[in-house]
């Protein structure tokens, strides 16, 4: 299929990408590498009426470490990220999560904020920002706001995101000391969306552990010092209160024990990096 005819809008700066949403109204939408939502409009699942482009504004294409966290900013690709030689040092979650998002050809258009952006439940990068406690930066023509990540996924592809507002930059907290992780997925091919996926972060004896692919966001619990049964108590807890779906891909009930096995790998793991 096609998409249903829309005005185009190539930006050349974030204020007239941001007056070019205001102008739009509901009916507008940003585009950047444009890998979910031009898919989305082939099928009619989307139709808007404008198209902002901010691909080629430079001032959003950047990669830097301030203020104890990894700011990503907007039109920067999910190639560059997982290219960048800090990236192990700085954000070892994100190391470890990217060579799971999409493929080679997707990654080399597709933009860290695009998929924030999204908020695909399955998807490894609102996890990622979910396990860390990230922010994400908003920005309209009336001013500038910013969101934790708990704020800002609402649901299956919904965010608290305004019709006039852009994401312009997601920031990823850097590691404390002590602090190891680690990334499991289970996915019908590798770079497919996952099934389940587990990102663990472990500390002093506490665990965080965030679940994407069951429930309708990014789901995260924590933990003090559990060992053995009561971990695993905690885990088949965890995975009924995610609730889970049966659809093409998996059962509910499969679903279920991937939490169990993958979310224990995932504890595991980290406890020993």
């Amino acid at each position: 299929m096609k998409p249903k005819g829309f005005d185009y809008l190539r930006a050349a700066s974030v204020e007239e990408a941001v007056d070019g949403l205001k102008e739009g109204g509901e009916e507008a939408r940003i585009v950047a590498g444009g890998q979910s939502l031009g898919a989305m409009m082939n099928m009619r699942l989307v139709e808007p009426e404008l198209l902002v482009d901010i691909a080629g504004i430079a001032d959003l294409d950047y990669l830097r470490a301030e203020n104890g966290a990894l700011e990503v900013g907007a039109a920067l690709t999910q190639a560059e990220l997982l290219e960048w030689s800090g990236l192990a040092e700085q954000a070892p979650l994100l190391h470890l999560a990217m060579p799971h998002v999409g493929h080679f050809q997707t990654r080399n258009r597709g933009t860290v904020c695009g998929s924030i952006a999204h908020a695909d439940p399955s998807s490894e990068l609102p996890l990622s920002l979910a396990v860390l406690g990230g922010e994400v930066k908003l920005r309209s023509a009336s001013g500038q706001r910013t969101l934790a990540a708990s704020e800002f996924q609402l649901g299956m592809l919904s965010t608290a995101r305004r019709p006039d507002e852009m994401v312009t930059a997601v920031r990823f907290p850097n590691p404390r000391p002590g602090q190891s992780f680690a990334f499991r997925e289970v996915a019908r091919r590798h770079g497919d969306f996952a099934i389940v996926a587990a990102a663990a972060v472990v500390s002093d004896g506490h665990v965080r552990l965030g679940i994407g692919g069951v429930a309708d966001r990014p789901t995260v619990r924590d933990w003090e010092a559990l060992e053995g049964s009561a971990l695993d108590d905690a885990l088949n807890e965890f995975a009924w209160d995610l609730g889970g779906h049966d659809d093409i891909h998996a059962t509910a009930r499969y679903r279920r024990e991937l939490v169990r096995r993958i979310g224990r790998r995932a504890i595991e793991e980290a406890r020993h990096a």
